[in-house]
């Protein structure tokens, strides 16, 4: 096959970490034969535009073929512009769910644009390579009888070829066989496409046709993943569970062939889980798994409007047992600006999440996503959001711009010091103090506000310490030491810090004490085994020994903390961590009396 003219893929992804599996599928699918004039370009939301366009430029390619999401599009459509002045005569493309409706819309508003590629596009992308390539009809596929684009015509008219049929997902290449360009990032992975529910703010809903992978492919995969020991694999499929068998096939899988270090994340629907699934996932390895679970609400007539089909209750029970179970990240999503959901309803539903005490609470925002049965409900709901992506909602009928504002302040006060999972303990003791816990972040975001503090730091002893003058600034715990040694526990259950912050405690009269259990350690290993050949000053180094006036290791949001009879040490051993929250291992030992 003749090459006339070199096939840039091109994805902008959100973050370093992320990769875009969609190009690499495109260009493994395209075939062997295609390969050598396909190249795949990738970079981030943070580059600068005219860092992307020289990049592009030295490339040269003949055809550029943008992955558009709504996390890039607004980058994206920023370099449209730009690219026919510096590469005249090149044929740009576009593909992806941010473009695939209202695709003549888009050609019309952006004329250097030659074609959109509609929906999946593996065999679309294909066709439309051998076009490029040769020029010619390769097997009758003019560019017109290629199904799946909307395109410009020679003329200058705007052309729909025919709906292409949803791919046989078992015939999909592998995109893993050289790891290399995934160095350091996040794997994502498909086991099955589409979804059976119908949520009305979800452009999976369109489709529901599920199509599954065929297992003994997706063992094959996901050995292949085993092996080489990659760090994690996230799966993509929209409903992890809604088929059982599929679900604890995988499981099953996974619990018999975990190689101790590999990861897998999974969004499920909690409420149809079996009593068998469950019982596969209490087997699993500390670590070995995390579950995504969208709640988005507990408004039950937001719940019917959104035409999403959950049973709270049965939600909460299951969180419940997988959490008991301490050995799987629980992860559980809300939305806020949905229809129906007012100020006071989303501070019900923020409460009542909290209070299943996931490992991450995500407080997300509704995107008005075009193409999406909610996009249709636009005027009715009173729903005013940003015309540029990610088309974030700005208010509703029933909530109020000023009051989004204040949730937007409360997200990020979780994000910083609940997801983080580094304030705990001292998040436990402080709840005590508010009614709620959507109070103590909201009246947390005010105090950060008044004050003019910033998240933006990368000390985290500055936040621990601006937690503290929080609690102290409105009086609202009693005992100021007992804080303060709670603080003091969360720090080192994360941080071997040897700055010590102005908060913990003097430990000048116990430096003797602990410079004694280090050498009697270094005699008898009793509780560092781990560390057999260091000494006591390595020892020393390596781990931390804290002095505590109360057993903060017990606070649980609810009983009070009593003051012990007499000290204790506790020692943190940062070579062991808990698997879900990475807090160091920690031992109670008693001070030997002098």
């Amino acid at each position: 096959m003749e090459h006339k003219s070199k096939i840039l893929l091109t994805a902008v992804n959100a973050k370093y970490i992320h990769s875009n599996p969609a190009v690499y599928s495109l260009r493994a699918y395209a075939g062997t034969e295609l390969l050598p004039y396909i190249e795949i370009a990738e970079y981030t939301i943070n580059h600068r535009k005219e860092e992307i366009l020289a990049d592009i430029y030295r490339k040269l390619p003949g055809v550029i073929a943008f992955s558009c999401y709504i996390w890039n599009w607004s980058l994206i459509r920023s370099l449209l512009p730009e690219l026919p002045k510096i590469l005249p005569g090149v044929d740009v493309w576009l593909g992806g769910p941010e473009v695939s409706y209202q695709s003549e819309e888009l050609l019309q508003a952006h004329p250097m644009v030659k074609g959109i590629m509609i929906g999946e596009g593996e065999e679309t992308f294909r066709e439309l390579a051998e076009y490029y390539c040769d020029q010619q009809d390769i097997a009758g596929k003019a560019i017109d009888t290629i199904q799946g684009i909307v395109f410009r015509a020679g003329d200058g008219g705007i052309h729909r070829t025919s709906f292409r049929e949803l791919a046989d997902i078992s015939e999909l290449p592998f995109l893993y066989r050289d790891l290399r360009p995934f160095e350091n990032k996040i794997i994502y992975y498909e086991s099955s496409r589409g979804c059976p529910y119908q949520c009305s703010y979800c452009l999976s809903s369109i489709n529901k046709a599920v199509r599954f992978r065929k297992l003994e492919t997706v063992k094959k995969e996901l050995l292949f993943f085993l092996e080489h020991k990659v760090k994690q694999v996230k799966f993509v499929d929209r409903t992890f569970n809604c088929n059982h068998a599929h679900a604890k096939a995988i499981w099953d899988y996974l619990a018999e062939h975990d190689n101790g270090i590999t990861n897998f994340h999974f969004e499920i629907s909690a409420d149809i889980i079996s009593e068998e699934e469950l019982q596969i996932l209490a087997k699993f390895r500390p670590g070995l798994a995390q579950m995504e679970i969208g709640v988005q609400t507990f408004n039950q007539k937001t719940l019917q409007e959104i035409r999403r089909t959950t049973d709270l209750d049965k939600i909460r029970e299951i969180v419940e047992r997988i959490r008991k179970g301490n050995n799987i990240h629980i992860h559980l999503d809300l939305i806020a600006g949905l229809p129906f959901e007012d100020y006071d309803s989303f501070i019900n539903s923020f409460n009542n999440v909290y209070a299943m005490s996931p490992h991450q609470l995500q407080l997300g925002f509704l995107k008005v996503l075009k193409g999406s049965y909610l996009y249709e409900k636009v005027s009715e709901y009173g729903i005013q959001y940003m015309e540029d992506a990610p088309y974030e909602v700005l208010a509703t009928k029933w909530m109020p711009y000023d009051k989004l504002l204040l949730l937007k302040q409360v997200e990020e006060m979780v994000e910083t010091y609940y997801n983080s999972n580094q304030f705990t303990y001292t998040l436990r003791i402080l709840l005590r103090a508010f009614p709620d816990a959507f109070t103590m972040y909201l009246r947390l975001a005010d105090f950060y506000r008044l004050h003019g503090y910033s998240l933006m730091t990368p000390s985290r002893v500055y936040r621990y310490q601006l937690l503290l003058d929080f609690a102290m600034d409105t009086e609202l715990v009693q005992d100021k030491e007992l804080l303060r040694q709670v603080l003091t526990f969360d720090l080192y259950l994360r941080e071997n810090s040897k700055s010590r912050p102005d908060f913990a405690k003097d430990l000048t009269m116990y430096k003797r004490t602990i410079r004694a259990f280090y050498r009697q350690e270094e005699k008898d290993r009793c509780y560092l085994p781990s560390y057999k050949e260091c000494d006591s000053r390595q020892l020393a180094k390596m781990t931390h020994v804290e002095i505590f006036d109360y057993p903060v290791w017990e606070a649980d949001g609810e009983k009070c903390i009593p003051k012990l009879e007499s000290p204790v040490m506790v020692l943190f051993d940062y070579q062991n961590r808990n698997a879900l929250t990475y807090d160091a291992c920690y031992s109670v030992i008693g001070i030997p009396e002098s």
